[in-house]
């Protein structure tokens, strides 16, 4: 069986409420993803999957309860280690793409290398090698404002992709495409997890969500079973 990438125990998120009360974004939550896996996460809007989604991705810390990533256990970590194992271990893919306008898609693709130090030449054959692997050999040298929507994205999971993460976290990664480029990301996804990349994405889209390994429902903070669907949960 492969290694857990993802281990969360007991997870719990309470944000402060009106007066006294306590609103528990994520209630007392259990779930391993193992290397490999492609899951989605999917659930009505304030069903606490942007919340699990942001403390997966060391953006937020929970309230208590235990976070392991790829065998770290995040509560252990000052706020310099998290923002070390956030920029290693995790590739970020967001709907709005996120990209830097003004600069080339090798430059956006090399972006997390230069927080992480890495000298210029060693961060251009890295980002282009990235680029190619999403199919746009022939773009590097474009700005965003000269791609498709569906090429800024690829520019997107290629900058994920370039540090070699061990998870790659996607937020509604179709949210802002036409179908046609729908088809071609999630055909991505599909080329990627077929070489082993752990996936995990965030939608509200069915037919994003059948794509996937396995789905995982939410509902009020808790992880729930939807008949004929695969029931998320630890491994």
């Amino acid at each position: 069986m492969t290694q857990p990438v993802i281990e969360v125990r007991n997870l719990t998120k309470v944000y402060a409420g009106e007066g006294d009360a306590e609103v528990r974004a994520l209630d007392g939550l259990d779930l391993t993803v193992r290397q490999g896996e492609y899951v989605a996460l999917m659930g009505a809007s304030g069903s606490g999957k942007s919340t699990l989604m942001h403390i997966i991705g060391c953006l937020d810390r929970p309230t208590s309860g235990e976070y392991w990533l790829a065998g770290a256990d995040t509560q252990a970590l000052n706020e310099d280690e998290l923002a070390r194992i956030r920029g290693e271990r995790i590739g970020f893919v967001f709907q709005a793409f996120n990209l830097l306008p003004r600069t080339t898609a090798l430059e956006n693709a090399a972006l997390p290398l230069v927080y992480q130090g890495v000298p210029a030449a060693e961060r251009a054959e890295r980002a282009a090698a990235a680029l190619e692997r999403v199919g746009l050999g022939d773009r590097l040298g474009h700005k965003p404002n000269e791609l498709s929507g569906g090429q800024k994205q690829r520019v997107a999971i290629a900058r994920a992709l370039v540090q070699d993460p061990a998870v790659l976290l996607a937020d509604e990664p179709t949210g802002n495409l036409d179908s046609r480029s729908t088809a071609d990301i999630l055909n991505l996804f599909d080329e990627l997890h077929a070489e082993g990349r752990t996936i995990m994405l965030v939608t509200h889209e069915d037919e994003v969500g059948a794509r996937a390994e396995r789905v995982i429902w939410m509902r009020d903070g808790r992880i729930v079973p939807r008949e004929g669907v695969a029931v998320g949960g630890t491994a």
